[in-house]
Parts: structure tokens; sequence; C-alpha cells
């Protein structure tokens, strides 16, 4: 096959010239408006449309994309046996890993280029998909690789270029045990109604935990349970409950809309992705005092940011309302950050708020400011604050003292900690 740009010779059914890296694919015309694309075009430079090639003669679309969709599973594959959470793909750059929170680029493989990144995008998406993302210009997915695992994808384009981001999702969730979460979790997850909330900022791990306490409650009770998703990470198998998932985009428009459904579906529990629009809350919180039980995720830090969070979504006249309606159905607030272990691995130190009566008094009288003081001194009803988890993971030579220091919100408070712990050790 010769290449219209450079003429070099090409091997048969080659997409890219091995001489240029220009592709090797003709002029498109679209299909939404008519009007002629260059070669190597993903999207209509006219009407934003998904332009869709011919595939050259002796060659069947599916066996282009199948050898085309080879490279990003090689890609896939090196991200799960090197244990990394993310994977990046940007032009001029090779592919990035993220392990065990840092970046590492992969300098043994060569830069990719922009048609390397189409490619990518291609064998990933959908035909809908890649009109979704030719309006809107950035897309939340997910998808699998048969054996291997579950990602989630980002795409987002820049200075005219694609971008994607794969996060890793088992297909296997993980245990509570296995993750070395507060035993607590269990018990949280087995209650009949009210709202946990499992907050952290991005890629802190909150949707692997709030799986292990779904897995938890599947094994031991018969509950019906839906998850609003964006998009569906974990699959849950029916074991003891009867799970339905439902996926922003394929099955609902939104978390607002998807909500008031959900409840006239006989739920006991009802798990929604993100919490992240007024609408959204308000039926929450409503559902939860109707004697369902909510979990939900937050991007805040702690359990004191969580509660202005919600209250500070309501217009000012209402705020009073929404304390004396949250302070009746929280039960928890679990708010982790991912830290590096001393011997490789990542391990969530995780901030525990119970809804005891003190918390719920602080909530209903606009006096949150004072939860974190309460949390540390209710260690025997199960909770911890940030800083006293990073301390017990120090005590148990889990993470080091520096890595405990860099992720704590108040550094001084955790070295009060840990050297109270050193003098009860010596003692």
């Amino acid at each position: 096959m010769k290449c219209p740009h450079c003429q070099a010779e090409n091997r048969k059914g080659a997409e890219f010239c091995g001489t240029c890296g220009q592709p090797l694919r003709r002029e498109l015309v679209c299909p939404g408006c008519g009007h002629t694309n260059p070669p190597g075009n993903s999207f209509c430079d006219k009407c934003g449309h998904a332009l869709v090639e011919q595939a050259p003669p002796n060659q069947s679309p599916e066996s282009k994309s199948e050898s085309a969709y080879i490279k990003v599973e090689k890609l896939l594959k090196l991200m799960v046996d090197k244990h990394a959470s993310d994977l990046h793909l940007k032009v001029s750059s090779p592919p990035v890993l993220r392990i065990d929170g840092v970046l590492v680029p992969q300098d043994d493989l060569p830069p990719l280029t922009a048609p390397d990144i189409e490619s990518a995008f291609k064998q990933v998406t959908t035909d809908d998909q890649k009109i979704a993302f030719a309006r809107e210009r950035c897309l939340d997915i997910a998808c699998s690789v048969s054996g291997l695992a579950r990602f989630r994808l980002n795409i987002l384009q820049q200075r005219g270029t694609l971008c994607l981001a794969f996060r890793l999702v088992p297909f296997k969730i993980p245990s509570i045990e296995e993750l070395e979460l507060p035993q607590i979790c269990k018990e949280l997850v087995m209650k009949p109604r009210g709202l946990i909330l499992v907050t952290g900022p991005s890629g802190s791990g909150k949707s692997t935990t709030l799986a292990a306490m779904i897995s938890h409650l599947n094994e031991n009770e018969k509950r019906n349970v839906i998850t609003i998703e964006d998009p569906i990470e974990f699959l849950y198998p029916d074991k003891k409950c009867l799970i339905a998932q439902l996926e922003l985009g394929n099955d609902t428009k939104s978390f607002a809309a998807a909500l008031p459904h959900t409840l006239r579906h006989d739920p006991n529990v009802i798990v929604i992705g993100e919490m992240r629009d007024l609408d959204t809350i308000s039926t929450a919180i409503t559902a939860a005092e109707t004697g369902h039980l909510i979990l939900g995720t937050l991007h805040t830090i702690d359990a004191v940011q969580s509660v202005a969070r919600l209250v500070d979504m309501f217009p000012n006249g209402q705020q009073q309302q929404i304390r004396l309606q949250l302070s009746q159905v929280i039960e928890a607030v679990l708010s982790q950050r991912l830290v590096t272990r001393s011997e490789g691995g990542q391990i969530a130190a995780v901030e525990i708020m119970i809804a005891n009566n003190v918390i719920r008094r602080l909530i209903r009288e606009d006096e949150a400011f004072e939860i974190p003081a309460n949390i540390e001194m209710s260690i025997k009803e199960g909770m911890q604050t940030l800083d006293q988890a990073l301390a017990d993971l120090v005590r148990r030579n889990t993470v080091t003292i520096e890595e405990a220091m860099m992720k704590s919100s108040n550094p001084r408070r955790l070295s009060e900690l840990l050297h109270h712990c050193e003098e009860s050790r010596v003692r």
C-alpha cells in the first residue's frame, strides 16, 4: 500500500505509514453534512459528526479494528502487570503509568503520535460514544478486556489532540479485609436506613471502598440494591442481594433524573456514585428520611467539609431546615486518603465520623467546626480523625513518618500524637 503523503510502500493492511507515520487513508466524507475531511480526522471539521472510514479492499472493518485494538490491549496488560492504578496516553509522550501514586513514564516505549491516540480512541468507544465526544469534547466511559480487568476511561481534547486516562477496576472486588479498611465499615453498610458518605480527593479509592462495603452486604443480607454510576465501574453479581446498576448516558440522563425513579423500584439500598448537585442531595436526604439506606461519595477531605458541602448547596433560607434533616439521617462520614506503604503499595488512612447524639447536635446547631474534637475523643465508639489513623499506621510500621506527615492536614497535631505514642511505648 502506497502512502499518499510520502509515496513509500507499506505492507498490505497497514494503517499508518512506516516511513512518515501519516495515516494511509483517503479523504473522508462526513455522513452528516457531506463535508470532505482530510485523512486521519476522527470528527468532521465542519459539523463535528463522527467519521466512519471505509475499510481498504480485502480487509474487513472487523480485522482492522482488531489489529488496532491489540495495541491498546498490550498497554492495558502492561498496566495490570506493573500494578499501576492509571495509564495516561498523550501525544508526544510515551505511555505513563501511575504506580503507588507516582507517575512513571515508560521510556522504553516510543512517544505517541496523534494517529496512535486516535486509533486507541476508536477501539475503546462505540459510534454513539464517538458522537457524544464530538458534541461535548470530553467523555467518561468504562470498558473491559476479557480475562484482564475493567477500566474507567476519561477522554479529553487538549491543544487539538486527544488525551486518554485509564483507571484500573479489577473484576474481583477486594474485600474489606484485603483493603485493610476499618472493621466498622461492615457494621455501617448493614444499617437499615440513613445516609453514609465516603469522601476524599479524586483518586483516593472512594469507589473501591464503597464496592467493598456493597460486596460485604451482598454476601450477608437480602436487600434490593440500586446503584447509579458515571460510569459503572465494579460489576456486582447477585448473591444474597438483588443488585441493579444504572449508568449515566446508557441507562439514565443524570443522577437527579434517576433517583426519583429508583425510589419507585422497591429499593432497600441506593448507591449514588457522586452527590454533585442540589436536586440529587435533596432527594437523597428525603430518601434516607423515608427508610432507605443511601450511600454516596463526595470530593471533600473530611467530615466538617462534607457537612458544609451538603448544607451550602441549598439557598440560605433553606439551610437551617437542611441541617435539621441532615442531623436526623446522617449515620457516618468516612473520609480517606491513600498513603504509600513502607514496603510498596498503598493503603487508605480513614477518618471515621459516627453520628452520635453530640455529632447530631453539632450539625443541627451549625457548630460543625467542633466535630473534629468530638471525633478525637470518641475512639471507643469507633471514631478516629485522619491524624489518628495516620499515627496508627506509623505505629504499626505500615507507613513512614515522612509519608504520614505529607498526607496530614495538621502535621503539628500528628506530631503530638506520634510523640504520645512513643511515650506510651517507653512506659
